[in-house]
């Protein structure tokens, strides 16, 4: 029998495999501003950070502030560029489909988003009515609030939930709040969860036997 009465998994990099596209996006709309960034240094400075820390990020390495359409264009470039490439984390919906507790979805992204990748992946069922965003109450990882919401809602104190999360942000974000929390390292490129993470582990398959 489980410990844990609910699973609050992440979105972006748990569920589904979206961060290399939308990282991807960014990097080029911000060369082409004169930013110079590379793929990989990208992803460990802006991986799990919220979407106004990235633009800041940014906006200090041109030394200007970005256009006034950047985000809109951002969200318009990122949408398109799912719907061609977006996929499931390998082994998810084996594990959605067979794990013996609620669950839901908590993500630093829009709900519109969210909604989008679970949709275009076909997890979109298996979250419909339980989808928690930062956005609906404007407070972001690290800060715990979106895991708070998301376990009153689902009717759960936080020592009575999991989260699932693979980035540093995320962790600290449940670790703030009082759960538990599980790093999925897949794509953990500075070995950066193993050390604040309740625990790790790098690939599905291995995630009910650890529930």
């Amino acid at each position: 029998m489980s410990k844990y009465k609910c699973v609050i998994f992440d979105c972006d990099g748990v569920l589904i495999d979206s961060e290399p596209i939308a990282i991807g996006v960014l990097v080029e709309m911000a060369n082409y501003l004169g930013a110079n960034m590379e793929l990989d240094a990208a992803m460990m400075a802006l991986k799990g950070k919220s979407f106004k820390y990235c633009t800041n990020y940014i906006s200090q390495r041109i030394e200007k502030p970005l256009p006034i359409h950047f985000e809109q264009d951002y969200r318009i470039n990122t949408f398109e560029a799912f719907r061609k490439n977006i996929q499931p984390i390998k082994g998810i919906k084996a594990v959605l489909e067979n794990i013996n507790v609620p669950f839901c979805v908590a993500s630093s992204g829009p709900e519109n988003k969210i909604r989008l990748n679970l949709e275009l992946t076909g997890l979109l069922p298996f979250f419909e009515g339980h989808i928690f965003s930062c956005y609906a109450i404007q407070k972001w990882k690290p800060e715990p609030d979106v895991f708070l919401w998301a376990a009153e809602t689902m009717g759960f104190k936080p020592e009575d939930c999991l989260v699932v999360e693979d980035s540093l942000s995320g962790v600290r974000a449940a670790n703030t709040g009082g759960f538990d929390v599980f790093g999925y390292t897949e794509h953990d490129y500075s070995n950066a969860l193993s050390k604040e993470a309740t625990k790790t582990f790098n690939s599905m398959d291995k995630f009910l036997k650890m529930l």
